[in-house]
């Protein structure tokens, strides 16, 4: 899909297409820069998002704790 930025007084604005238009006109977004992307993400999904990620473990999940990771050499600079 393409799409096209435009002048809106003094910002650029972009047209989102039908199928990938957000379902909540009033919530509002953060956007941010990744190299020559422009990501726009829901502002307050991601603590919301994160609850039901974990009821999607099990019960028994790492019940016998994490495996031993070893010791970590450090070097002092």
């Amino acid at each position: 899909m393409r799409t096209r930025v435009f002048q809106s007084g003094n910002s650029q604005a972009v047209r989102i297409p039908k199928e990938l238009q957000f379902e909540q006109l009033d919530a509002e977004y953060e956007i941010e820069r990744q190299g020559d992307r422009l990501i726009i993400t829901p502002v307050g999904t991601h603590l919301t998002d994160a609850m039901e990620l974990f009821s999607a473990f099990s019960d028994d999940f790492m019940a016998e704790g994490r495996p031993e990771q070893g010791t970590q050499k450090r070097v002092t600079l």
